[in-house]
This record gives C-alpha cells, sequence and structure tokens, in this order.
C-alpha cells in the first residue's frame, strides 16, 4: 500500500467514523426530570399506561349542547383495507387505534402503530370563552356504504343546536396506507371564540423494534414547510425539544425508525408548534411527541371546513414518495452526493432482487457483486498504482540511500521519476477515494432498510440490528454489552486484505500499524450496527480479495517495468505540465517547511 493509497484510506476512514458519529447508537437519559416536560408550558410526560388527554377546563351548564356532549356511550367502529386496520371512536369522533397488517411488532404480535393508551388527538377551539377539545365529546355515529373506489366512510356528528353542528368523516380506501379526514363546523359562528382553530395531537410512541435503542435514536417529528423545506427534530437528543412552527406547513411526521404516523394538509396549516421529550418508561415507549397545528383562519361568521390525510405506514422509500411532495424525507439516505447514489442506484438495484430472491443474505451477496462489477475499473486502477509502486520501490530505497536524511533532494528527485515514468501520485488515492460515496450510502441504506426487519440469515435471526452471539455480563466502553458475530467476520476479512494490500506494497514504520488498526476502529463502531451492514462489508471484503487476484493474472510486472522505463527514455528532457509544475512547488514547499521546522527543534 503505497504512501497515497495510505493517505486514501486513511481519509476515507477518517469520514467514515465522523459519519457515523450521527447514527451510532447512543444510550439515552433513563431519569427525566420533570422540568424538562413543564418547559415551554408543556404538561409532564404521562406514565405509558395512563390513556393521553388533551387539558380541558370543566364545563357549566350553560355550556348548552358541547355539555350534553360530555356524557354518552363509546362506540368503536373498524374499518380495514388490505394493509391497515384502523379503530375509530365515537369518543371524539377520532382514530383510537391503527394497526399495520403486514407487520409484527418485537414480540411477534400484530404491529400496533398507536392506540387509545398512547394516542389521542382532536380539534381545540373556545365557546363562550370556554376551551374546549372535540376529544371529549360523544358523536353520533353513521356507516356510509362503500363509495366508488372501495373506500369505506365513517361519519361522527355532534349536534350543538339548531342547524350548529361539528362533523368529521373518515374514509379509508380500498388500498394504500392512507386514511382521509374530512371535518367541518357548521352554524358556530356566533359560538366560537376569536382565538385560532388548532389540531391537537398526543402521542406516546409504541416501542415496535427489539433494539429499543436504536429505535429510540432514530424517533423524532419530521415536517415540511409550504416553502418546500424539510426539517426535523433532533433524533438522538435525550432532552425536551421544542419548536415553534411560524410558517405554514404542509405536513408533520411522527417517524420511528421504520414507521411513520403523519398528518398531511390538503392545503397548508397556518403554522404550528411540536414537543419531544423521553418518556419515563423506556423499554414500553419511545418518546413523547405533541403536535399542535394551527388552521387557517376565516371570516368569524364563516363555517369551518378542511380535510387532512394521515399517513400510517412503513418506512419504505417507494411507498413514501408516492404519499405527498417531500414525504421520502422521512428516511435519511446522507448527504447530497450520498443520498442520490441511494436513490437512484442502490434502492433500486436493491428492489429488483427483492423480485426474484427472497433471501436477503443471497440479495446482499448479489448488491456486492454488482458494486464490484461497477467499480471495477477504479479497482484495476488502484491495482495498478500499487504495482507500479512495486517496481519502482528499488529506486526509491536507492534514493534514500543516497541522499540519507535530506528529504527535500529526496522528494525532488523523487518528483523527477515520477513525471519521466509517467507515474501520478495521486492515482492510488483517487481511486479509493472515488469509492468513498458507495461507502458511506451503505451506512445510511442498512439502518433503514425496513426490507431487513426480521428477516434472518444463517445464525442472524434479524440483519436489521446485531448478530450477538454473546451477551457479556459488562459493557466494553465504545463497544457494547455483545459480541456480534458478522462484524468479527468483517474485521478478520479486512485484515487479511490489509495483509495482502502490505505484501505488494509494504508500508514503512508507524504506517505499517495505522494499516492493522483501522480494521480494529471499525470492529468497536459497527458492533451495534446491522448485521446487514457488518455481512455486506465481510463480503465486500472477500470479493474484493479475489478481484485483486483476478486482476493480478492480468497484470504483468515485467511488461509494466519495461513499460515504465520506455516513459523515462521518451519523457526525459520534456518540459512538465502546468499540473505537475503546481504539484511540485506544493511538495517543495511542503518539504522546505519540514526542514525549517527540524531545524528549530
Amino acid at each position: 500500500m503505497d504512501k497515497n493509497q495510505l493517505i486514501g484510506m486513511m481519509l476515507i476512514s477518517m469520514m467514515l467514523i465522523t459519519y457515523t458519529q450521527f447514527y451510532a447508537p447512543k444510550p439515552p437519559e433513563q431519569a427525566v426530570q420533570a422540568a424538562h416536560a413543564t418547559a415551554a408550558g408543556v404538561a409532564p410526560a404521562l406514565h405509558p399506561t395512563q390513556e393521553p388527554h388533551l387539558t380541558m377546563a370543566p364545563i357549566p351548564e350553560q355550556g348548552g349542547g358541547f355539555a350534553v356532549a360530555m356524557q354518552g356511550t363509546e362506540r368503536e367502529v373498524v374499518v380495514e383495507n388490505d394493509v391497515l386496520k384502523v379503530t375509530l371512536t365515537s369518543h371524539g369522533g377520532r382514530i383510537k387505534a391503527v394497526v399495520l397488517k403486514n407487520y409484527k411488532d418485537h414480540k411477534g404480535e400484530p404491529l400496533t402503530l398507536l392506540d387509545g393508551q398512547s394516542s389521542v388527538m382532536g380539534f381545540q377551539f373556545t365557546a363562550q370563552a370556554i376551551p374546549l377539545n372535540t376529544s371529549a365529546f360523544f358523536f353520533d355515529t353513521a356507516e356510509q356504504g362503500i363509495e366508488d373506489g372501495g373506500a369505506r366512510t365513517i361519519t361522527f356528528t355532534l349536534a350543538v343546536g339548531p342547524g350548529q353542528y361539528i362533523r368529521q368523516v373518515f374514509s379509508l380506501p380500498k388500498k394504500g396506507y392512507t386514511l382521509t379526514h374530512r371535518w367541518e363546523m357548521v352554524g358556530l359562528g356566533s359560538v366560537l371564540g376569536e382565538e385560532p382553530l388548532q389540531f391537537v395531537w398526543h402521542d406516546l410512541i409504541k416501542r415496535a423494534e427489539g433494539d429499543s435503542k436504536a429505535c429510540r435514536n432514530k424517533t423524532t417529528i419530521n415536517y415540511y414547510l409550504a416553502n418546500n423545506k424539510f426539517n426535523h427534530l433532533t433524533e438522538q437528543s435525550d432532552k425536551l425539544q421544542d419548536k415553534v412552527l411560524e410558517e405554514p406547513v404542509q405536513w408533520v411526521g411522527i417517524k420511528q425508525r421504520f414507521f411513520t404516523a403523519a398528518i398531511i394538509a390538503e392545503d397548508a396549516f397556518a403554522g404550528g408548534h411540536v414537543t419531544l421529550s423521553p418518556t419515563p418508561n423506556s423499554e414500553a415507549t419511545m418518546k413523547e411527541a405533541k403536535v399542535w397545528l394551527t388552521l387557517p383562519t376565516v371570516a368569524p361568521q364563516q363555517d369551518k371546513k378542511g380535510q387532512f390525510t394521515f399517513y400510517f405506514g412503513p418506512n419504505d422509500y417507494n411507498t413514501l414518495k408516492q404519499v405527498t411532495k417531500g414525504f421520502s424525507n422521512n428516511i435519511s439516505l446522507g448527504w447530497p452526493v450520498v443520498r442520490w447514489i441511494n436513490q437512484f442506484l442502490i434502492i433500486p438495484v436493491f428492489a429488483f432482487l427483492e423480485q426474484y430472491i427472497s433471501n436477503y443474505g443471497i440479495i446482499i451477496i448479489l448488491l456486492v457483486l454488482l458494486i464490484k462489477i461497477l467499480l471495477l475499473p477504479l479497482s484495476y486502477k488502484s491495482y495498478i498504482s500499487m504495482a507500479k509502486m512495486k517496481v519502482v520501490k528499488p529506486a526509491l530505497d536507492a534514493m534514500k540511500a543516497k541522499h540519507g536524511t535530506d528529504m527535500q533532494k529526496i522528494q525532488m528527485e523523487q518528483m523527477g521519476m515520477y513525471r519521466e515514468m509517467g507515474i501520478n501520485p495521486l492515482s492510488g488515492c483517487i481511486p479509493v477515494l472515488l469509492q468513498m460515496p458507495i461507502l458511506l450510502a451503505m451506512f445510511n441504506f442498512f439502518p433503514n432498510a425496513i426490507a431487513l426487519r426480521q428477516q434472518g440469515f444463517l445464525w442472524a435471526t434479524d440483519l436489521s440490528t446485531y448478530d450477538a452471539i454473546i451477551q457479556l455480563p459488562f459493557t466494553i466502553p465504545a463497544y457494547g454489552s455483545h459480541v456480534s458475530l458478522f462484524t468479527l467476520l468483517m474485521t478478520a476479512s479486512t485484515l487479511l486484505y490489509t495483509w495482502s494490500t502490505n505484501q505488494l506494497t509494504p508500508p514503512e514504520g508507524p504506517m505499517k500499524m495505522v494499516t492493522y488498526m483501522m480494521p480494529f476502529t471499525f470492529m468497536f463502531i459497527l458492533n451495534s450496527f446491522p448485521a446487514g451492514l457488518s455481512f455486506y462489508y465481510f463480503v465486500s471484503n472477500l470479493a474484493t480479495f479475489g478481484q485483486q487476484s483476478l486482476i493480478k493474472r492480468f497484470v504483468n510486472e515485467e511488461k509494466l517495468k519495461k513499460k515504465l522505463e520506455e516513459n523515462k527514455v521518451n519523457n526525459k528532457g520534456k518540459k512538465q505540465s502546468r499540473f505537475q509544475r503546481h504539484l511540485a512547488g506544493m511538495m517543495k514547499a511542503e518539504v522546505s517547511e519540514k526542514v525549517r521546522k527540524n531545524a528549530k527543534k
């Protein structure tokens, strides 16, 4: 491994280590003080066994129809399609529970995204100076027939007085993860106060994954503004987060690692306010989310009406991008270049392979092979660079013996030899660096690949989380309390690849130690990452090792040496290009600076 290739590998390692800090599991704060919850006027977190409630003052008898609506009998109506089972309740005329029919939770039970013990939502307003919320009222229920297109519709009506009512209509289409919510407040212009009408949603986010830490660190609130700007609260924060949305909002999503519950405006909400905080029982619930969305204002005497669309479903890229504008941002695919590679290469190839192969371990192997074929030209150039450095190494050793510790003369003579032989000193570094975006893309793809969720391969029961073969009775700092076998295999294969490369161009001095330390660094980083990612890198290392062995068969070092000697004869006395002069000047300045510093010492 020559100096330039080593620099390339070190740059990649530094970027990967920095990059993974955004995604590495981070232990949450176990004890949450009530001060977090009382900040910014937010009520303290509820115990997960309590039913969430939207605070409302008692209604006096003069509250009329609203006071009467506080009493009643709850009626539940279940509507379902091919993928969703939604329970609606007359108590609040709202969504009470949502089950994703094609998924299981970490206990193997039907995945309940929200239920009566974890979520409540309703319209908040004032009437005759009394704060009210529709979640407290009992509505009359009417079930309509199947609409055109197969949607099933449920209507909840609250009669307040003659010609005065609140109506909420829910429609679930025959297919898909969306639920339409149409609402209207008719004849209440003289009753409603001047305060803006708000839709309020309180959700104790239920645990869905076995690895609660990884799930918690991927749980947040995302939102998309009407000006096409996407933003979110910090995923890995263990503190109360409070954000006022002063601009119109298109949608807000309560996002977990693999699933999202979101509300999408027909036009746009006038503004909003979101908070996210830890919960006392960190094993039953991930975080506590509260969302206030301000509805557009109308003239005081006008009827109020509008429409939302709810999304309850998986964080699958191809599904999300069809929901609404910017909705695919609920999956974090990385920085722009990395995101593009995932969008236009990794995800399409993975989806294509899924159509024909059901074993995801085999899919990962084929994905490695396809990417290796795609990167073959870069791998070939990198190998040729190493072979050239091996050929000229005796000449470089002779220079060092000739000039001793005079680094300036060694570097200048070395640059002259490179120029005459037609060797680009960056040729070993650039191919390695060009492969870096794909390496980073994998750090985003595998932790977010819902297709791997609860899919086993070999000894790993779930490729979306780590494959612990040993549970340690203690925790090793920066490593964890378990041993992941795929991570160990990845480390061993990286050491094998490093050893093989060092046989071709042996590093000198402390650089040799550095090349062997990097695999152990990534062993610590990847131990708690998905088994699918570690398995990918393990197979990738084996494929790279095999690829180099294959390329070696087609590279004749004697012919390469002869070609370099011919270049030396042909280029002798040839004028340097501007780039070569610039590069030589930079190296000369660098060496001069080193000489100056050594002289001071």
